[in-house]
């Protein structure tokens, strides 16, 4: 038996996360999973601080669950990079992800080939990104710009 966790958010407090649960409850009783628990956040999803989503990562990292079910991608990510650090996470603990109406999921051997394509895309902006910063660096110190920590006051 497979426990899932469903996670609902809306934007707005005007909002009703309702119609994402009932959906996501539906979805996960015909596939006959177990539903450990449903957490619901109503804020932004560019928020760092999301409390019911913190939760669900808590009890992801104590492997409480099998499965995280949302309604949407943007539900739970707040940009392509914490969509692809969250995925990695959710990887090492061997959680599955499951979207409903997007039809992404880890737990078909095509969701997850879909999962390890993401992650060699996230590994690949990661060494651009490197490259550039280690690029603009070595520009601004030939231009006599320091760059890394403040040098220390070495007063006699």
């Amino acid at each position: 038996m497979m426990f899932v966790a469903i996670y609902v958010r809306v934007s707005t407090d005007d909002q009703n996360p309702e119609n994402q649960a009932q959906e996501l409850v539906k979805y996960a009783q015909r596939m006959d999973y177990k539903i450990y628990d449903v957490y619901t956040d109503k804020c932004s999803g560019l928020k760092d601080s999301r409390p019911e989503f913190n939760r669900m990562q808590e009890d992801m990292r104590h492997m409480k669950f099998d499965a995280i079910l949302v309604w949407k991608l943007d539900r739970i990510g707040r940009s392509l990079q914490h969509l692809l650090n969250l995925f990695q996470e959710m990887q090492s603990k061997k959680v599955d992800f499951i979207c409903l109406t997007q039809n992404l999921d880890t737990v078909s051997p095509s969701g997850k080939l879909l999962f390890q394509i993401m992650g060699a895309f996230a590994e690949f902006e990661s060494s651009l990104i490197s490259e550039r910063t280690k690029s603009g660096m070595e520009r601004a110190k030939r231009q006599g710009v320091h760059c890394g920590r403040p040098r220390k006051d070495r007063g006699v």
